[in-house]
């Protein structure tokens, strides 16, 4: 009974303890471990170098790194490395980026040129813009040999600019720069104007030299102002001390033809062939220079008509060849015309005939 009585008392005074409060415990500086805290839950928990402010759990380590929904940061240093995607809703701003692809639908501003760099001996021939589509892909890409750029497809310019050369305009929607004065054109549309200065060639038949000031149709160096050659002859039309002339430069006949018939022919030794009438509306001299307007027809020296010699002489002819019929009038008159050969010769025989009555 007395152990009985001895635990009783026991508990009635743990009891009496208990409801009696507890002083809060006192912590000094430092004094607090880990093993104290273990499971426990901290609120309000602020360090120098950390602060908790959260209402809920935001921040969760495990075994295989840091958990964060959210972080808001002004720096990182060192190196990081990003194992997936990397979705930035605002701007990034990079001294350098190095991509293997760069997929984008967006508008790309810059401040600097956009370069490519090759991976050997520093050239970036081979390099450039692709456009990869179902008929394949299109190119704007830099070359070498010689250095250039190569486009797959056609290139058109804005209505009203240019194509220049160092700051020159090679060409436009309507003309060739003044610049252009070599082109291999091979072939024109309709021409309204045409400026050439230098020579020309046409086909290899119609020639001019700039240098002479003359045009050859079928020879290259022409003899006249206007030439036109054969395999073998030219004919010209040029100037000269009379003021103009007209005909074959070479040794061959000169004819003036319509209905494609010859009309009247030169021929190579100086003859004059009429092939029809001869039709003169005015008097024609030969041998005159000022015939004058009372005769139609002025002979300097001796005439044939229908094979009769007429000649001109104060005596009778003393050399020569005379046929039967041939007259020389008396160059002064008195007292007979003239003389007719009697009897063929040379000089033949001679009659006074045309007597004159005073």
């Amino acid at each position: 009974m007395t152990e009985i009585r001895t635990g009783l008392n026991a508990l009635a005074d743990a009891i009496d303890e208990l409801k009696q409060p507890k002083p809060t415990p006192e912590i000094g500086e430092r004094a607090l471990s880990g093993n104290v805290i273990h499971g426990g839950l901290i609120t309000h928990f602020s360090s120098v170098g950390i602060r908790d402010k959260a209402t809920d759990e935001v921040v969760r380590v495990a075994d295989d790194g840091l958990h964060v929904e959210a972080i808001h940061l002004s720096k990182i240093e060192g190196t990081v490395d990003v194992n997936g995607n990397l979705n930035v809703n605002g701007e990034i701003r990079a001294s350098k980026i190095h991509v293997d692809e760069v997929v984008a639908d967006v508008r790309n501003e810059r401040s600097d040129p956009l370069s490519f760099i090759g991976k050997e001996n520093n050239t970036a021939f081979g390099k450039g813009l692709l456009w990869p589509a179902k008929d394949g892909t299109k190119q704007f890409i830099l070359q070498e040999r010689p250095d250039r750029f190569f486009s797959s497809e056609s290139i058109e310019l804005r209505a009203h600019k240019i194509y220049m050369i160092n700051g020159q305009n090679v060409l436009s929607r309507e003309a060739l720069g003044t610049s252009v004065t070599k082109s291999n054109l091979q072939e024109l549309g309709a021409l309204k104007e045409l400026n050439v200065n230098g020579k020309i060639n046409v086909n290899n038949y119609l020639f001019y030299d700039s240098t002479n000031d003359r045009l050859g149709f079928g020879i290259d160096t022409p003899n006249g102002a206007f030439s036109m050659g054969s395999f073998d002859h030219e004919f010209v039309i040029d100037e000269n001390e009379y003021g103009f002339k007209l005909g074959t430069y070479t040794s061959a006949d000169f004819s003036i033809i319509s209905d494609d018939t010859n009309r009247l022919t030169v021929s190579a030794n100086g003859n004059i062939v009429v092939h029809k009438k001869l039709v003169v509306s005015e008097g024609v001299s030969i041998g005159v220079k000022n015939p004058g307007s009372d005769v139609d027809l002025t002979v300097a020296g001796s005439v044939r008509l229908e094979g009769k010699k007429f000649e001109v002489s104060d005596t009778v002819p003393g050399t020569g060849n005379y046929k039967k019929g041939d007259i020389v009038w008396h160059a002064n008159p008195t007292a007979y015309v003239g003389w007719i050969c009697m009897k063929s010769g040379s000089p033949g025989e001679w009659k006074k005939f045309g007597k004159i009555v005073s």
